[in-house]
């Protein structure tokens, strides 16, 4: 029986749990859903919607840069992220 709680099999591929890759490596909240929506899409569900989510929590951390202050770069389903 799988416990979805503690150890999700959606997020232990490769044999490493996705948290421990992303605390391993100290990422912050934005680049560690990055990592958590690419390494589960489409394995526990819609594939294009997990890469999209991976995409904002993405774009949203670029637009974070100074050097993105005053140039709009980027649109997400209507949102653009400057």
């Amino acid at each position: 029986m799988s416990d979805n709680v503690n150890n999700p099999t959606h997020y232990k591929d490769g044999g490493i749990e996705t948290i421990d890759f992303i605390e391993a490596k100290q990422l912050n909240y934005n680049l560690g859903n990055v990592v958590k929506y690419i390494s589960r899409a489409g394995k526990k569900g819609d594939r294009i919607e997990d890469l999209k989510k991976a995409q904002w929590y993405l774009a949203r951390e670029i637009s974070k840069d100074p050097r993105m202050k005053f140039n709009s770069w980027y649109e997400i389903d209507g949102k653009e992220f400057k």
